[in-house]
This record gives structure tokens, C-alpha cells and sequence, in this order.
């Protein structure tokens, strides 16, 4: 009995006028088993259609969402589902890890599994570690499990993302490498100072903002530490943007000894998600 192919692109057989083709959506996340799309204006009247392409073609997919940009300072986005089932929540795998994530409360990035793994694979047996904007705790949780620190804080100040960090922690058995903490990335030096704590590394994953957080991680870090830093850039403000951080290093007494960027993905045709790695004297 031959059974019928599945396309290999939803582009294959959704049903839209020819001349708007090239304005379909040529990337997508997949969270779990949603998929997320950002559907320009020209193709409003057909979202439906493109649901039901998505929901044909991939088989892992039940709900297909229509997104908005991640925005404010709790980074949620707008959500419309537009095909499937009428769900919000998943549960995301990645690197042996299992992520429990309500896409329109808590922010969850599935591009950057390999950004969690390689961070994951520098950490050195018994660090101390600080997640500034944890999310649901993908950082700390991969970390946990691919890596032997002593322990990590996993700041977040979303309330909703909080609870799915402390639901993800136990779902993924690393209670005794992981402490949630409800609070906002700006009280970490009071909060961590009080437990005596400070950090061999510390990740600054809050793009558009992370470098107004940046005196605060400095104050946190031990002797010698090191501050994986994220931010949307383009290559004109990279150079920009290192001067900053130089200059506010400095100022809190502070050397920044290594700079190495990565890009991890555009985000515009000028406009580049960058990961620094910073080592940090004091």
C-alpha cells in the first residue's frame, strides 16, 4: 500500500495567491509541539491557511501560533492561536533536558540550545554561578545537568516564568545544583551579598538591555570571573558597545581582561544577536 508523501515545507501546499509566495515566513520557532509564526500583514487573511499547511506538513506540530516580538521587561509576547489545539503550554526537550513552558507568559528561546550546551561545557567543577534573567531555567538546568558547579542562582522576575523554573528544576531531578530566586536582576547584589556569595560566572541573557544590568553583575563577580553577555548589535555598535562595558568596569574598579564575541544569529539584515565573553578582574 503506498502511503501518501508528506511535503517537506508547509510552503509546498498552502493555499495563497502566487504573487505573495515569497512573502510566506521562511523561518519559525518550534516549542515543544507549537510552532510560532510571524505572519506579515499582506498574509493576515490567510493565517488559516497556513495553519493548516504547518499542522499537514509537520507532524510533531498540534498547535500553530501567530507571535508578536518579545517585549517588556517580564519578556512575554502577544499569542493567537490560529490552528490546533487550544494550548499554550508544552513541554520543550533539549540535550536530555525537559523544559515545562506556557509560550504567552514565559520566555523560551529554542535557538539557543547550542548557546545553553557550549556555556555549559566551559563551567569547571564546584563554580558558583549566577543566571541574572533565568526564564524558566533552561541556562541553569542544562548547566546542571551537563556540568558539576557547586550551585546555580537562577534570578528571574517573572512570577509565572518562576514557577515553571521551580516546576523544571524538580522535573529534571537538580534541586540540590539549583536555587530559584524571585526578585529583579537589579537587587542581585543585595540579595546574593547577604549569602555571602559571589560568582565564578555569570550569564547575561536580556538582549536590548543587559548592559544596563552590567554594574550590577561586576558587583557580584569574584576576582575573577567570567560574564557571558548577550545583546542585539550591529557591527558599527559592537565596537560601541565594548567601550561601554570597558568604561563601567573601570569605574567599579574592575578590568576587562578578555572580550570575545560569537555571533549567534541575525536578527536583521545589519542587526546581529552576539554572545561576549567577558573574563572580569577585580
Amino acid at each position: 500500500m503506498n502511503r501518501e508523501k508528506r511535503p517537506k515545507s508547509y510552503k509546498e501546499i498552502v493555499e495563497i495567491p502566487k504573487n505573495l509566495i515569497e512573502e510566506l515566513p521562511t523561518s519559525f520557532d518550534i516549542i515543544g509541539n507549537i510552532a510560532l509564526i510571524k505572519i506579515p500583514d499582506c498574509l493576515q487573511k490567510y493565517k488559516k491557511n497556513l495553519a493548516d499547511a504547518f499542522l499537514t506538513t509537520y507532524k510533531n506540530i498540534s498547535t500553530v501560533c501567530q507571535v508578536s516580538p518579545v517585549s517588556g521587561e517580564l519578556r512575554t509576547r502577544n499569542i493567537e492561536i490560529i490552528g490546533g489545539e487550544n494550548k499554550l503550554e508544552t513541554i520543550h526537550k533539549e540535550y536530555g533536558a525537559r523544559f515545562k513552558v506556557n509560550i504567552e507568559k514565559t520566555y523560551f528561546s529554542p535557538r539557543l540550545a547550542n548557546e545553553r550546551r557550549k556555556i555549559a561545557d566551559q563551567v569547571k567543577k564546584n563554580e558558583i554561578i549566577i543566571d541574572m534573567f533565568t526564564g524558566v531555567a533552561p541556562f541553569p538546568i542544562i548547566i546542571a545537568k551537563h556540568a558539576n558547579p557547586k550551585i546555580v542562582y537562577a534570578i528571574e522576575k517573572n512570577e509565572d516564568a518562576v514557577r515553571y523554573a521551580k516546576d523544571n528544576v524538580k522535573l529534571n531531578m537538580v534541586l540540590d545544583k539549583i536555587e530559584v530566586i524571585h526578585a529583579d536582576a537589579r537587587d542581585t547584589y543585595e540579595l546574593l551579598n547577604k549569602k555571602n556569595v559571589k560568582a565564578d560566572r555569570i550569564i547575561m541573557n536580556l538582549p536590548f538591555s543587559a548592559y544596563l544590568f552590567f554594574e550590577e553583575a561586576l558587583k557580584i563577580a569574584k576576582k575573577e570571573s567570567t560574564i557571558h553577555y548577550f545583546d542585539f548589535l550591529t557591527a558599527e555598535d559592537l565596537e560601541n558597545r565594548k567601550e561601554y562595558l570597558k568604561g563601567l568596569a573601570k569605574k567599579n574598579k574592575s578590568k576587562l581582561t578578555r572580550i570575545a564575541c560569537e555571533k549567534v544569529k541575525s536578527y536583521s539584515p545589519r542587526e546581529f544577536y552576539i554572545r561576549i565573553d567577558i573574563t572580569v578582574k577585580k
